[in-house]
């Protein structure tokens, strides 16, 4: 492997889906991180398949969240292309991306998550299963939220399941789990310190966690999270289990509820391209165990070239 100042990085980011705007922001972050840190930083906008790398790129930077960018298909071409990339392989992000196929490695490999089960949906419609209501309903490869519901009653169902709908035909149905929001950091392996997200209103949607974006919502973070040792410990722990059990190369940021009754975690999703920007939760966790932004950006491409 070359030294890192003398890489040329390709920054891939925008991609088809939902999040794009979320991306390019990433991308912003991560090109002001790497300019004079390596011998050459590219901004690559990338709309879909056909897209092509500059010349003599050293290695693919991928913030595209979502579809596409997370979800496998960018990593298998750029396995075709020959040309490393940051992140999960082209497996890892499959499986993580699917919170369906998330569960059932979560399940065998014990770790704690909310009970759960799949919906198929015609026409719009189906009748509430084993989970019951209250509920949460999710379609199973989306990011950022979106056609995420928290249901309280049948008519609530009914609007969660007709948007879910849009996304799949299969939905990703899930006990309600009330208590503190969570998301923890890892880097190889090395777990950082808790982040806890508490929105100002309504649950951590995508007005709550791009205000910027979106234009109403917001939300406060506290890192690291006012948790005692113990339980600081148990999440944590449950988190490296979680990103372990998906096979995730690299690093992830694993979404945690913790029980307010009981203080019990259960995780909910593994995500492999997590925001970038500089004010983003990975990095702010990054920077609670005293890693700068640029430092992590470095870290990040270090490790993802173990995995080429």
């Amino acid at each position: 492997m070359k030294e890192l100042r003398d890489l040329k990085v390709a920054v891939l980011a925008g991609g088809p889906g939902s999040e794009r705007e979320v991306s390019l922001a990433s991308a912003k972050g991560v090109l002001g991180a790497l300019e004079g840190r390596v011998r050459e930083v590219v901004l690559v906008d990338v709309t879909g398949e056909d897209f092509d790398l500059p010349v003599g790129t050293d290695i693919g930077f991928n913030v595209i969240h979502g579809t596409f960018g997370e979800d496998g298909a960018l990593q298998a071409l750029m396995e075709k292309k020959g040309v490393p990339y940051t992140g999960a392989r082209e497996s890892s992000s499959r499986v993580a991306f699917d919170k369906i196929l998330s569960k059932k490695c979560f399940l065998q490999a014990g770790v704690s998550t909310p009970l759960s089960e799949t919906v198929v949906v015609n026409d719009g419609t189906a009748e509430p299963g084993e989970v019951g209501i209250p509920c949460v309903v999710k379609p199973p490869r989306e990011g950022s939220s979106v056609g995420v519901h928290l249901v309280h009653d049948l008519e609530e169902w009914k609007t969660a399941i007709a948007d879910a709908a849009k996304y799949s035909p299969d939905v990703l149905v899930e006990q309600l789990i009330t208590g503190k929001e969570l998301t923890v950091g890892v880097l190889g392996d090395e777990v950082f310190p808790i982040v806890h997200i508490q929105p100002r209103s309504g649950f951590y949607d995508i007005s709550n966690k791009y205000p910027w974006m979106t234009g109403a919502g917001g939300t406060d973070y506290f890192c690291p999270a006012d948790l005692p040792e113990e339980i600081t410990a148990t999440v944590q722990g449950e988190a490296l289990k979680a990103h372990r059990s998906l096979g995730v190369e690299v690093y992830s940021r694993v979404d945690v509820l913790l029980r307010e009754q009981d203080s019990k975690p259960f995780v909910l999703e593994v995500n492999t391209i997590p925001g970038m920007t500089e004010s983003s939760l990975l990095p702010k966790a990054a920077a609670a165990a005293g890693i700068d932004y640029a430092t992590l950006c470095l870290k990040i491409i270090k490790l993802s070239f173990n995995f080429g």
